[in-house]
Protein backbone atom coordinates (compact mmCIF):
# COMPACT_ATOMS: atom_id res chain seq x y z
CA UNK A 1 0.00 0.00 0.00
CA UNK A 2 3.00 2.15 -0.67
CA UNK A 3 3.87 4.01 -3.96
CA UNK A 4 6.60 2.13 -5.92
CA UNK A 5 8.04 4.04 -9.27
CA UNK A 6 9.29 0.65 -10.54
CA UNK A 7 6.00 -1.06 -11.04
CA UNK A 8 4.41 -0.82 -14.01
CA UNK A 9 0.87 -2.12 -14.64
CA UNK A 10 0.53 -4.21 -17.58
CA UNK A 11 -2.67 -3.28 -20.43
CA UNK A 12 -5.51 -5.72 -20.13
CA UNK A 13 -6.80 -6.43 -23.10
CA UNK A 14 -10.66 -7.13 -22.87
CA UNK A 15 -12.28 -10.34 -22.63
CA UNK A 16 -13.37 -12.56 -25.72
CA UNK A 17 -16.26 -13.84 -24.41
CA UNK A 18 -20.04 -13.17 -23.57
CA UNK A 19 -21.50 -9.19 -22.32
CA UNK A 20 -23.13 -11.18 -19.44
CA UNK A 21 -19.97 -13.26 -18.35
CA UNK A 22 -19.23 -14.06 -14.82
CA UNK A 23 -17.29 -10.84 -13.83
CA UNK A 24 -19.84 -8.42 -15.10
CA UNK A 25 -22.36 -9.66 -12.29
CA UNK A 26 -19.51 -8.97 -9.25
CA UNK A 27 -21.25 -6.67 -7.07
CA UNK A 28 -19.86 -3.12 -7.18
CA UNK A 29 -20.27 -0.67 -4.09
CA UNK A 30 -20.70 2.94 -4.48
CA UNK A 31 -17.21 4.72 -4.23
CA UNK A 32 -19.35 7.15 -1.87
CA UNK A 33 -20.03 4.68 0.98
CA UNK A 34 -16.13 3.56 0.84
CA UNK A 35 -12.87 5.35 2.55
CA UNK A 36 -9.53 5.05 1.66
CA UNK A 37 -8.02 6.36 4.97
CA UNK A 38 -4.16 6.83 4.52
CA UNK A 39 -4.70 7.58 0.35
CA UNK A 40 -5.02 10.13 -2.04
CA UNK A 41 -7.33 10.11 -4.90
CA UNK A 42 -6.10 11.89 -8.01
CA UNK A 43 -8.00 11.63 -12.31
CA UNK A 44 -6.69 8.70 -13.86
CA UNK A 45 -8.66 7.88 -17.53
CA UNK A 46 -8.06 4.35 -18.96
CA UNK A 47 -5.46 5.07 -21.57
CA UNK A 48 -3.59 7.02 -18.32
CA UNK A 49 -4.33 3.37 -16.39
CA UNK A 50 -2.43 1.98 -19.35
CA UNK A 51 0.39 4.16 -19.29
CA UNK A 52 0.64 4.90 -15.35
CA UNK A 53 3.96 3.58 -13.52
CA UNK A 54 3.23 3.91 -9.92
CA UNK A 55 1.58 1.47 -7.67
CA UNK A 56 -2.27 1.70 -6.94
CA UNK A 57 -4.52 0.82 -4.16
CA UNK A 58 -7.69 1.51 -6.02
CA UNK A 59 -8.59 2.39 -9.69
CA UNK A 60 -12.32 2.75 -11.22
CA UNK A 61 -12.82 3.18 -14.58
CA UNK A 62 -16.71 4.94 -14.49
CA UNK A 63 -15.76 7.73 -12.71
CA UNK A 64 -12.13 7.86 -13.82
CA UNK A 65 -10.52 8.13 -10.72
CA UNK A 66 -7.33 6.23 -8.67
CA UNK A 67 -6.64 5.93 -5.14
CA UNK A 68 -2.58 5.93 -3.97
CA UNK A 69 -0.72 5.55 -0.33
CA UNK A 70 0.74 9.15 0.16
CA UNK A 71 3.41 7.29 2.48
CA UNK A 72 6.53 6.56 0.00
CA UNK A 73 7.41 2.75 0.13
CA UNK A 74 9.50 1.73 3.33
CA UNK A 75 10.58 -1.71 4.83
CA UNK A 76 7.95 -1.63 7.53
CA UNK A 77 5.37 -1.95 5.30
CA UNK A 78 7.23 -4.29 1.99
CA UNK A 79 8.68 -6.91 4.62
CA UNK A 80 5.97 -8.30 6.02
CA UNK A 81 4.39 -9.60 2.76
CA UNK A 82 8.32 -10.57 1.92
CA UNK A 83 8.49 -12.83 4.94
CA UNK A 84 5.06 -14.50 4.15
CA UNK A 85 6.21 -15.97 0.78
CA UNK A 86 9.35 -17.07 3.02
CA UNK A 87 7.25 -18.56 5.72
CA UNK A 88 4.93 -20.19 3.70
CA UNK A 89 7.46 -21.97 0.94
CA UNK A 90 9.19 -23.73 4.14
CA UNK A 91 5.48 -24.71 5.09
CA UNK A 92 5.20 -26.14 1.04
CA UNK A 93 8.78 -27.97 1.59
CA UNK A 94 7.30 -30.15 4.35
CA UNK A 95 3.82 -30.45 2.78
CA UNK A 96 5.55 -32.00 -0.16
CA UNK A 97 4.15 -29.50 -3.06
CA UNK A 98 4.06 -26.14 -3.77
CA UNK A 99 2.29 -23.04 -2.76
CA UNK A 100 1.94 -20.08 -4.29
CA UNK A 101 2.69 -16.49 -3.17
CA UNK A 102 2.26 -13.55 -6.10
CA UNK A 103 2.80 -10.69 -4.16
CA UNK A 104 1.73 -7.03 -5.53
CA UNK A 105 -1.18 -8.42 -7.82
CA UNK A 106 -3.99 -6.71 -9.58
CA UNK A 107 -7.50 -8.06 -8.87
CA UNK A 108 -9.76 -7.14 -11.57
CA UNK A 109 -13.22 -6.94 -12.19
CA UNK A 110 -14.32 -6.41 -15.83
CA UNK A 111 -17.57 -4.86 -17.28
CA UNK A 112 -20.08 -5.77 -19.46
CA UNK A 113 -18.19 -5.48 -22.31
CA UNK A 114 -15.34 -7.61 -20.84
CA UNK A 115 -13.43 -4.28 -19.86
CA UNK A 116 -11.16 -3.64 -16.54
CA UNK A 117 -13.75 -1.57 -14.39
CA UNK A 118 -12.31 -1.34 -11.03
CA UNK A 119 -8.99 -2.64 -9.82
CA UNK A 120 -7.40 -2.77 -6.75
CA UNK A 121 -3.92 -4.30 -5.78
CA UNK A 122 -3.47 -6.69 -3.06
CA UNK A 123 0.10 -6.46 -1.03
CA UNK A 124 0.22 -10.66 -1.14
CA UNK A 125 -1.84 -12.92 -2.50
CA UNK A 126 -1.93 -17.23 -1.48
CA UNK A 127 -2.69 -20.15 -3.15
CA UNK A 128 -2.58 -23.59 -1.56
CA UNK A 129 -3.05 -25.05 -5.03
CA UNK A 130 -1.83 -22.48 -7.62
CA UNK A 131 -2.24 -25.07 -10.41
CA UNK A 132 -5.98 -25.04 -9.76
CA UNK A 133 -5.79 -21.24 -10.68
CA UNK A 134 -4.55 -21.69 -13.80
CA UNK A 135 -2.72 -18.05 -13.59
CA UNK A 136 0.42 -18.49 -15.73
CA UNK A 137 0.61 -15.58 -18.18
CA UNK A 138 -2.42 -13.72 -16.57
CA UNK A 139 -1.90 -10.38 -16.26
CA UNK A 140 -4.38 -10.16 -13.54
CA UNK A 141 -6.37 -12.38 -11.11
CA UNK A 142 -9.69 -11.76 -12.46
CA UNK A 143 -12.96 -11.79 -10.10
CA UNK A 144 -15.51 -14.13 -11.12
CA UNK A 145 -13.65 -15.74 -13.50
CA UNK A 146 -10.38 -16.70 -11.40
CA UNK A 147 -10.35 -19.27 -8.35
CA UNK A 148 -9.82 -16.76 -5.74
CA UNK A 149 -6.47 -17.28 -3.62
CA UNK A 150 -7.22 -19.14 -0.41
CA UNK A 151 -5.46 -15.96 1.74
CA UNK A 152 -4.88 -12.49 0.53
CA UNK A 153 -2.53 -9.86 2.82
CA UNK A 154 -2.95 -6.69 3.44
CA UNK A 155 -0.68 -4.45 5.85
CA UNK A 156 -1.58 -1.32 7.15
CA UNK A 157 1.71 0.83 8.27
CA UNK A 158 -0.20 4.23 6.87
CA UNK A 159 -3.17 2.68 5.51
CA UNK A 160 -6.61 1.25 7.13
CA UNK A 161 -8.27 -1.01 4.91
CA UNK A 162 -11.46 -1.48 6.68
CA UNK A 163 -13.27 1.32 5.68
CA UNK A 164 -12.77 0.78 2.29
CA UNK A 165 -10.67 -1.79 0.82
CA UNK A 166 -11.83 -4.44 3.38
CA UNK A 167 -15.35 -4.17 2.10
CA UNK A 168 -14.48 -4.47 -1.39
CA UNK A 169 -12.64 -8.03 -0.57
CA UNK A 170 -15.78 -8.97 1.19
CA UNK A 171 -17.99 -8.14 -1.57
CA UNK A 172 -16.18 -9.83 -4.64
CA UNK A 173 -16.33 -12.95 -2.09
CA UNK A 174 -12.67 -13.55 -0.88
CA UNK A 175 -12.51 -16.08 1.56
CA UNK A 176 -9.84 -15.11 4.22
CA UNK A 177 -8.00 -11.70 4.43
CA UNK A 178 -5.51 -10.83 6.32
CA UNK A 179 -4.94 -7.32 8.14
CA UNK A 180 -1.08 -7.25 9.16
CA UNK A 181 -0.62 -3.91 11.58
CA UNK A 182 3.36 -3.90 11.66
CA UNK A 183 4.93 -3.82 15.48
CA UNK A 184 7.25 -0.29 13.85
CA UNK A 185 4.64 2.17 13.97
CA UNK A 186 4.84 5.07 11.31
CA UNK A 187 4.06 8.52 12.42
CA UNK A 188 1.28 8.78 9.85
CA UNK A 189 -0.35 5.56 10.93
CA UNK A 190 -3.70 5.94 12.12
CA UNK A 191 -3.57 5.06 15.85
CA UNK A 192 -4.07 1.37 15.89
CA UNK A 193 -2.46 -1.52 17.46
CA UNK A 194 0.43 -3.81 16.29
CA UNK A 195 -0.99 -7.17 15.18
CA UNK A 196 -3.03 -9.64 12.63
CA UNK A 197 -6.46 -9.55 12.03
CA UNK A 198 -8.03 -12.63 10.17
CA UNK A 199 -11.27 -12.25 8.23
CA UNK A 200 -13.26 -15.12 7.04
CA UNK A 201 -16.02 -15.18 5.00
CA UNK A 202 -19.43 -16.73 6.09
CA UNK A 203 -22.97 -16.25 4.24
CA UNK A 204 -21.24 -13.65 2.36
CA UNK A 205 -19.92 -11.44 5.18
CA UNK A 206 -16.56 -11.49 7.53
CA UNK A 207 -16.41 -12.05 10.53
CA UNK A 208 -13.34 -12.00 12.63
CA UNK A 209 -11.64 -15.10 13.61
CA UNK A 210 -8.50 -16.01 16.09
CA UNK A 211 -7.06 -18.77 13.30
CA UNK A 212 -6.45 -19.04 10.19
CA UNK A 213 -8.67 -21.39 7.66
CA UNK A 214 -6.59 -22.33 4.75
CA UNK A 215 -4.04 -23.02 7.48
CA UNK A 216 -5.46 -24.79 9.75
CA UNK A 217 -4.26 -24.33 13.57
CA UNK A 218 -1.63 -20.97 12.50
CA UNK A 219 -2.85 -18.27 14.87
CA UNK A 220 -3.27 -14.37 14.25
CA UNK A 221 -0.66 -13.89 16.93
CA UNK A 222 1.53 -16.68 15.76
CA UNK A 223 1.37 -15.43 12.02
CA UNK A 224 1.98 -11.48 13.42
CA UNK A 225 4.91 -12.71 15.34
CA UNK A 226 6.32 -14.86 12.72
CA UNK A 227 6.15 -11.59 10.36
CA UNK A 228 7.76 -9.36 12.70
CA UNK A 229 10.88 -11.18 13.80
CA UNK A 230 14.18 -10.56 12.48
CA UNK A 231 14.33 -14.18 11.74
CA UNK A 232 12.24 -17.40 12.55
CA UNK A 233 12.25 -18.20 15.88
CA UNK A 234 12.77 -21.95 16.77
CA UNK A 235 9.06 -21.85 18.02
CA UNK A 236 7.90 -20.24 14.32
CA UNK A 237 10.44 -23.24 12.96
CA UNK A 238 7.88 -25.61 14.91
CA UNK A 239 4.79 -24.03 14.18
CA UNK A 240 5.75 -24.16 10.39
CA UNK A 241 6.74 -27.96 9.85
CA UNK A 242 3.27 -28.84 12.02
CA UNK A 243 1.68 -26.66 9.71
CA UNK A 244 3.26 -28.34 6.83
CA UNK A 245 2.74 -31.71 7.61
CA UNK A 246 -0.90 -31.22 8.56
CA UNK A 247 -1.53 -29.90 5.19
CA UNK A 248 0.40 -32.97 3.87
CA UNK A 249 -1.58 -35.39 5.40
CA UNK A 250 -4.62 -34.07 4.51
CA UNK A 251 -3.46 -34.25 0.85
CA UNK A 252 -1.62 -37.41 0.80
CA UNK A 253 2.02 -35.36 0.66
CA UNK A 254 5.14 -34.85 2.73
CA UNK A 255 8.66 -33.88 2.77
CA UNK A 256 10.13 -36.97 0.12
CA UNK A 257 7.18 -35.07 -2.73
CA UNK A 258 9.40 -31.73 -2.19
CA UNK A 259 12.38 -32.28 -4.56
CA UNK A 260 14.79 -30.05 -2.27
CA UNK A 261 13.30 -31.37 1.12
CA UNK A 262 13.68 -34.89 -0.86
CA UNK A 263 17.26 -33.86 -1.97
CA UNK A 264 17.92 -32.53 1.91
CA UNK A 265 16.30 -35.71 3.53
CA UNK A 266 18.69 -38.41 1.59
CA UNK A 267 21.82 -36.36 2.12
CA UNK A 268 20.78 -36.66 6.10
CA UNK A 269 19.93 -40.29 5.77
CA UNK A 270 23.59 -40.81 3.99
CA UNK A 271 25.33 -38.94 6.85
CA UNK A 272 23.49 -41.03 9.17
CA UNK A 273 24.22 -44.31 7.94
CA UNK A 274 28.01 -43.35 6.76
CA UNK A 275 28.43 -42.60 10.91
CA UNK A 276 26.99 -45.54 12.26
CA UNK A 277 28.93 -47.67 9.97
CA UNK A 278 32.45 -45.91 10.50
CA UNK A 279 31.54 -45.78 14.22
CA UNK A 280 31.42 -49.82 13.78
CA UNK A 281 34.63 -50.05 12.43
CA UNK A 282 32.96 -50.80 8.92
CA UNK A 283 34.35 -49.13 5.94
CA UNK A 284 32.14 -47.39 3.71
CA UNK A 285 32.35 -44.51 0.71
CA UNK A 286 30.80 -41.11 1.58
CA UNK A 287 27.19 -42.15 0.27
CA UNK A 288 26.42 -45.37 1.49
CA UNK A 289 22.79 -45.28 0.10
CA UNK A 290 24.26 -44.76 -3.53
CA UNK A 291 22.38 -46.79 -5.75
CA UNK A 292 19.50 -47.72 -3.35
CA UNK A 293 15.77 -47.29 -4.42
CA UNK A 294 14.04 -44.22 -2.78
CA UNK A 295 11.47 -44.30 -0.09
CA UNK A 296 13.02 -46.83 2.20
CA UNK A 297 12.45 -45.92 6.06
CA UNK A 298 15.48 -44.49 8.04
CA UNK A 299 14.69 -47.70 10.65
CA UNK A 300 15.41 -49.93 7.80
CA UNK A 301 18.50 -48.25 6.88
CA UNK A 302 19.48 -47.77 10.69
CA UNK A 303 18.73 -51.43 11.36
CA UNK A 304 20.90 -52.29 8.35
CA UNK A 305 23.81 -50.59 8.96
CA UNK A 306 23.79 -52.10 12.69
CA UNK A 307 23.81 -55.47 11.57
CA UNK A 308 25.58 -56.02 7.92
CA UNK A 309 29.72 -56.75 8.48
CA UNK A 310 30.63 -54.39 5.12
CA UNK A 311 29.35 -51.99 3.00
CA UNK A 312 28.32 -54.66 0.46
CA UNK A 313 26.50 -56.60 2.96
CA UNK A 314 24.92 -53.19 3.91
CA UNK A 315 23.46 -52.96 0.18
CA UNK A 316 22.19 -56.73 0.10
CA UNK A 317 20.09 -55.95 3.05
CA UNK A 318 18.56 -53.11 1.64
CA UNK A 319 17.94 -54.66 -1.66
CA UNK A 320 16.21 -57.94 0.44
CA UNK A 321 14.04 -55.25 1.92
CA UNK A 322 13.47 -53.57 -1.31
CA UNK A 323 12.11 -56.65 -2.62
CA UNK A 324 9.72 -57.88 -0.03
Amino acid sequence: MAVSPSWTPIPIEPAKRRPDGPSASVPMLPLSELEFAGCEAFPLTRGGYDRYEGRLEVWDAETETAWRVRSPTSPAHESPAARLAGLVERIAMVRGSFIGCYGTTDLLVRDAEGKPRRVMQADEVVYLYPSRADLLGAAAIVVGEHPLPDVVLEVDHTTDVRRGKLRLYESWGFPELWVEVPERRASSRPRRRAGLTIHLLEGGAYRESPVSRAFPGWRAAAIHKALNEAEPSGWTQAMLEHLGRTLGERDGTGPDDDPLSHSLLNQGRAKMVREVLRARGVPCSENPLAGIPDGLPDSVAAAAALACDSERDFHARLRAHVGK
